[in-house]
């Protein structure tokens, strides 16, 4: 038996290699467990910053990466302790397969803990999210998913990083002084991205509009559903969806609908020069009667000019902001009001009845007919 322990395979004995596969196969079957362990002793520690975490939905967005990253960090630990097959010694395109080998396990370990911490970004972007909507600021929730999307492309770099220094062997001092020097030319390439980028901190600590906003920019209205790093995405009023760059959405005259505190109507009224003043003053004061109604703010009604052809009155009204069809809906009500008020007192608008002369050109005579 013990001849059989110690038969050689690959450059190993059986018995190693049944150790190795053993300590792998118990860590498979108990690593759940030790991940929620893990998990809840990394809850007492989170949870002495934040005091109202949820321990289930911790431990059920870190449980599983946390409980991979275990697995493949022994798995890759109990692997090196074997010896490497002196009939592997290989190399392809001056690349050892001992190498490959060992760059592939670092790889997958490092993409599993780079992976362990994007879980937990998300758990504390879960729970700023809950504080944003407790404090009923929808502009919080667009800050969260801006840094939560931001802490992730950091992690990538550093994942992307640690592979190269770990798995590949590069020097990575060298690397990044040679990247900053890449990186000032490829800036310049990129420097309408950079722009954005730029402009999306200015939009999120300044917050001229925040998610869920009307905004008209660029001759285009409609409601802001995302705002990203590089650009901010619209729904349009027309249900078609924009892109629109982060910078244009700082640089250009930006008006944010959800902000009015009123919305404005009027009415310009021109009326015939034969309509008598008495008449005027009872219509203007019917008007006037008219915009006295609860949705209705404050309101004017004014004779504001007299010209060649016309007496102008100027109605102007403001309502609270409220939604455009209940606007339309006032709006519709008070111009059929100013109709039935213009019947009532006999007031005709101008040019609702003309004179023309019919002249002739023989005997200069002339008719008068009025239509």
């Amino acid at each position: 038996m013990n001849e059989f322990f110690h038969r050689l395979v690959l450059d190993n004995s059986i018995g190693m290699y049944l150790i190795v596969a053993g300590v792998i196969l118990f860590t498979l079957s108990v690593r759940r467990w030790v991940a929620h362990q893990g998990a809840g002793l990394i809850f007492q520690f989170v949870k002495r910053i934040w005091k109202d975490v949820d321990k289930r939905s911790f431990t059920n967005l870190v449980t599983k990466p946390l409980g991979s990253f275990l697995l493949i960090l022994v798995a890759v630990a109990t692997l090196h302790k074997l010896k490497f097959p002196a009939a592997w010694d290989m190399e392809i395109y001056e690349v050892t397969i001992k190498q490959l080998l060992h760059g592939f396990g670092t790889i997958i370990l490092v993409i599993a803990f780079i992976r362990l911490l994007t879980r937990m970004i998300d758990f504390i972007a879960l729970l700023l999210h809950i504080k944003a909507d407790r404090a009923h600021d929808s502009s919080d929730n667009q800050l969260v998913v801006f840094f939560k999307d931001f802490f992730k492309v950091i992690l990538a770099i550093i994942g992307l990083l640690m592979i190269l220094k770990l798995a590949f062997g590069y020097d990575i001092g060298n690397l990044l002084t040679g990247l900053s020097i890449v990186g000032a030319a490829i800036a310049l390439a990129l420097r309408e991205s950079l722009e954005n980028l730029i402009a999306s901190f200015i939009i999120f600590f300044d917050k001229p509009f925040t998610t869920g906003d009307v905004v008209k920019v660029n001759a285009f209205t409609g409601t802001v559903e995302k705002v990203g790093l590089r650009s901010t995405r619209i729904r349009t009023d027309q249900k078609t969806f924009i892109t629109v760059p982060n910078k244009q959405m700082v640089d250009s005259i930006l008006d944010n609908l959800s902000q009015r505190t009123q919305r404005k109507g009027e009415l310009r009224l021109e009326i015939g020069l034969d309509a008598p003043s008495g008449k005027l003053q009872q219509f203007i004061e019917a008007a006037r009667g008219l915009l006295n109604r609860e949705e209705v703010e404050n309101s004017t009604v004014l004779l504001s000019d007299i010209t060649a052809s016309a007496f102008i009155i100027q109605l102007e009204y403001f309502t609270g902001p409220v939604t455009m069809s209940e606007y339309n809906e006032v709006k519709q009500e008070i111009n059929f009001g100013v109709l039935n008020a213009l019947s009532e007192t006999g007031i005709e608008i101008a040019g609702a009845s003309v004179d023309i002369r019919l002249a002739n050109a023989v005997s200069g005579a002339g008719v008068e007919p009025k239509v």
